[in-house]
């Protein structure tokens, strides 16, 4: 039929996280459309990385529901998996492996073997520019390239969902650069979402833009227009404004 719309390929309805009396998310919700690079924006501490790892699958919430691809990130939990590529906050990896190796063990987890797992390995390691250290342990690595590993690994399997926290942490101007190209190729056949306090990252590769502060979405808009929301029209104007407390 014509005139139908794909489906949103990320899904939140009334996300919530409390940690005893603390809420750290508060009732979240939003839709991320495949072509769409939404950059998640909030100061420290306001609930981007509980977000990020319930969305995920790896943290359980107290209230509300998330899915990938038509997939309950909690009931359907492998089959939304198999559908995510996700950069966690730090990108555990296991420090005494070779990239190469390392690679090639999250590979076979995901199933690859053969031809097809030495194409996926190499084509990653294109993607993150890691072909000159892929011998080295990942120890050894500057945060930097430890970061690109991370990064080589969400894209292993080609899914058709990222969830990328801080993506660029610790690159210099020329692997910021790098990286935000590659998301911007990516952007039109994924649903993409980048957590960040990097304001320039908004306006480099996002197509949209939400604000959480103290757990609650604040602001969900372009970054055109919500720059149009403080007379200076710079984001990091209206991002103060956002995210501050108010004065008593």
């Amino acid at each position: 039929m014509t005139g139908q719309t794909e489906s949103p390929l990320i899904e939140i309805a009334g996300l919530t996280k409390r940690f005893g009396a603390f809420t750290a998310v508060d009732d979240v919700s939003f839709k991320v459309a495949r072509g769409e690079v939404l950059g998640f924006l909030g100061p420290n501490g306001a609930g981007k990385s509980t977000t990020m790892r319930m969305l995920a699958g790896f943290m359980t919430p107290t209230a509300g529901r998330a899915s990938i691809c038509g997939h309950d990130v909690q009931a359907d939990a492998v089959a939304a998996r198999k559908m995510l590529g996700f950069l966690p906050e730090g990108a555990p990896t296991y420090p005494e492996m070779t990239v190469l190796s390392f690679l090639k063990f999250v590979a076979r987890i995901r199933g690859y073997s053969g031809g097809e797992l030495a194409d996926r390995v190499d084509h990653a390691i294109g993607l993150t520019t890691l072909a000159g250290v892929r011998m080295q342990p990942v120890e050894t690595l500057s945060k930097g390239f430890k970061r690109r590993v991370g990064l080589a690994q969400a894209l292993l399997h080609d899914p058709p969902v990222l969830v990328l926290d801080e993506p660029t942490d610790g690159l210099d101007p020329n692997q910021k650069h790098e990286v935000r190209t590659l998301i911007a190729r990516m952007a039109p056949s994924k649903a993409i979402v980048i957590s960040t306090h990097i304001l320039e990252e908004v306006d480099a590769v996002c197509s949209r833009a939400i604000v959480i502060a103290n757990g609650r979405v604040v602001a969900d808009a372009t970054p055109a227009e919500l720059a149009k929301r403080h007379p200076s029209g710079k984001l990091d104007d209206v991002f103060r404004a956002l995210t501050q407390p108010k004065a008593a």
